[in-house]
C-alpha cells in the first residue's frame, strides 16, 4: 500500500497559539481506566441527571467549556470565538452548548478528527491576526453515538472484535495569542484517503491509511524524522487502526517505536472494549489531561498529535458507500 507524498499540506505558524489551559469531563467507565487521574471530572454515570443521553452530551461539553474557561481565569466575554463539534448529525451537542455559551461560534466536523482539526483551525485564526483567544472543545457519548451509527444498547447486540467503544467525554482547550503554557507551532491538514473499507465495525481499519498519510507529509513538508517527536499518537485508531497504520507507514518506509494512540491508552484491556476507544471526545480528553501533563512536566517536549476520523454516516453506510477517512495532525511544543 504506496502513499502519495503530497508536499505542501503543513503550515508552520509564525505565531504559534498558547495553550492556556485545558478541561477534560468523562464518564464513569473512563474513569475507572488507567488514566482516571488526569481528568478533571468524572460523571457517576451516563445521563447524569439528565432528559436523554443526547442532552447529557451537550452538558458535559457545557461543562469542559466553562471548566477551560474558568482555569484560565479569564472572563467568557475575553474569549473571541467558539470552535466545537461532535459525532451526532448536524452537531447538534456543539449547537446546543454553542446556545448556552452565548459567544461567537464555528462548528466543525472531522467526525473523531475534530479535537486536533479544532486546534488547527484555532491557531489559525490566533496566528492571522484574527482573533487573541479561541475557545476548542469536542464532545461524544457512547450511547448517543451507538443509537446514530448502530443500534441502541438496550438491545444488547453482539459487539465485532474489531468494534470500538465510543468515549463519554468531553475536552476543552484555551488558545491565547500569548502567555504561559506549551504551543501550537505546526499543523497538517489531511486529505481523504479512501481504501474501500465498508464495515462500519471496524473504523480503524478505514482511518489507518489518512493517518499514516498525514505523518509521511507531514514528516516530508517539515524535513523531520519520527526522532524529532517524543511522541507521535492518533487519535483513535484503536489496536487494529494502530497496527495497520504501522504496516503501511513501514512499507513507505518509516518504522518507528514512538508511535501510540489515545484509543489504546483510555481503556484497560479488562474493561472489555475489543479494539479500544472511539469518538471525537477519544483524543480531546487524552489529550488534555495525560498528554498535556507530561508536556507540562517537561517529560515530552514536542509532540504530534493526528487526530482520526471516518466521514461516514448512517445513510452512506446502508447504501454501500465504503467509509473515507482523514486525519489532521498539530505540533505541540513545551
Amino acid at each position: 500500500m504506496k502513499l502519495k507524498r503530497m508536499g505542501n499540506q503543513t503550515v508552520v505558524f509564525s505565531n504559534p497559539s498558547v495553550i492556556l489551559s485545558s478541561y477534560s469531563v468523562v464518564g464513569p467507565m473512563e474513569g475507572q481506566g488507567p488514566l482516571s487521574k488526569s481528568f478533571n471530572s468524572v460523571w457517576k454515570d451516563n445521563i447524569s441527571g439528565n432528559s436523554s443521553w443526547e442532552v447529557a452530551e451537550s452538558k458535559m461539553l457545557e461543562e469542559a467549556l466553562e471548566g477551560a474557561i474558568n482555569r484560565a481565569s479569564m472572563a467568557k466575554d475575553e474569549i473571541d470565538y467558539l470552535l466545537a463539534g461532535d459525532l451526532l448529525n448536524q452537531i447538534i451537542s456543539a449547537n446546543f452548548a454553542a446556545r448556552t455559551m452565548g459567544l461567537p461560534f464555528i462548528g466543525l466536523y472531522g467526525a473523531c478528527s475534530t479535537m486536533a482539526l479544532s486546534m488547527s483551525v484555532g491557531t489559525m485564526l490566533i496566528d492571522g491576526g484574527f482573533a487573541r483567544r479561541v475557545l476548542v472543545g469536542v464532545s461524544s457519548h457512547h450511547d448517543t453515538a451507538e443509537r446514530q451509527y448502530r443500534m441502541p444498547t438496550e438491545q444488547g447486540g453482539q459487539r465485532a472484535m474489531s468494534a470500538q467503544w465510543t468515549v463519554t467525554g468531553a475536552g476543552s482547550l484555551v488558545l491565547g495569542e500569548s502567555g504561559e503554557g506549551p504551543r501550537i507551532t505546526a499543523a497538517t491538514i489531511g486529505r481523504i484517503v479512501d481504501f474501500g473499507e465498508k464495515d462500519a465495525n471496524n473504523m480503524g481499519a478505514a482511518m489507518a491509511p489518512a493517518v499514516a498519510d498525514t505523518i509521511l507529509n507531514h514528516l516530508n513538508d517539515m524535513n523531520r524524522t519520527p526522532d524529532d517527536y517524543d511522541l507521535i499518537i492518533s487519535g483513535d485508531l484503536g489496536s487494529v487502526g494502530l497496527n495497520l497504520s504501522q504496516e503501511v507507514l513501514k512499507k513507505n518506509g518509516l518504522a518507528f517505536n514512538n508511535f501510540s494512540d489515545c484509543g489504546v491508552l483510555i481503556y484497560d484491556k479488562k474493561q472489555d472494549v475489543h479494539a479500544g476507544a472511539s469518538g471525537c471526545g477519544c483524543s480531546a480528553v487524552v489529550f488534555a489531561g495525560h498528554i498535556l501533563d507530561k508536556i507540562k512536566s517537561g517529560e515530552y517536549k514536542r509532540v504530534l498529535l493526528v487526530g482520526s476520523g471516518a466521514l461516514h454516516s448512517q445513510t452512506s453506510s446502508l447504501q454501500g458507500e465504503s467509509i473515507p477517512g482523514i486525519g489532521h495532525a498539530v505540533v505541540i511544543e513545551a
